[in-house]
């Protein structure tokens, strides 16, 4: 693979919340696993039937659909945190509380994703970029930067303030 072939992966996941996707999926993948445990390792019977193994497979559902078509992704992350902790009750205690930790934290990211938002990293150098510039820009050219936290008072209008009179 070539400098080119990544690039490409980085746009298409820079486009849609690929890690709440991916967690969301590995938490019903692995609650569908430890459906299969056997009855040594299982803690809890749950519901027998269909709902053991359809919550997780909506979950699994939920985690690609938010891959493949991030528009929807609220509609996807509360099914998918619903169906989470409907499978604590459905389902070995949620995957032995592994994938409905996965779960839960996939669709908390998938909600918090927005689309617009420009990736942390760019966001760190820029601000970086922007505070070197201020530094090498010239005396006098700009304001000194102001300490995290600080207030700066900018300096009146119209000038400098006249000196005192002089005391008779």
């Amino acid at each position: 693979m070539g400098a080119g072939g990544d690039g490409g992966f980085r746009r298409w996941r820079a486009r849609r919340p690929f890690w709440g996707g991916v967690l969301l999926t590995l938490g019903g993948g692995e609650i569908l696993l430890t459906e299969k445990a056997s009855l040594k390792v299982v803690l809890h019977v749950g519901m027998q039937g269909v709902a053991g193994y359809l919550l997780p497979t909506v979950m699994l559902l939920c985690g690609v659909l938010t891959l493949l078509s991030p528009g929807q992704r609220l509609f996807y992350s509360l099914v998918g945190a619903l169906s989470t902790l409907g499978t604590w009750l459905t389902s070995n205690l949620g995957g032995f509380l592994v994938g409905l930790l996965l779960g839960l934290v996939g669709s908390c990211l998938i909600f918090g994703w927005l689309p617009d938002q420009e990736p942390r990293g760019r966001l760190f150098r820029r601000d970086r970029s922007r505070a070197d510039r201020r530094g090498t820009a010239g005396e006098g050219a700009t304001a000194p930067a102001t300490p995290a936290g600080a207030v700066r008072i900018p300096a009146p209008r119209g000038g400098p303030t006249p000196p005192p009179p002089p005391a008779p």
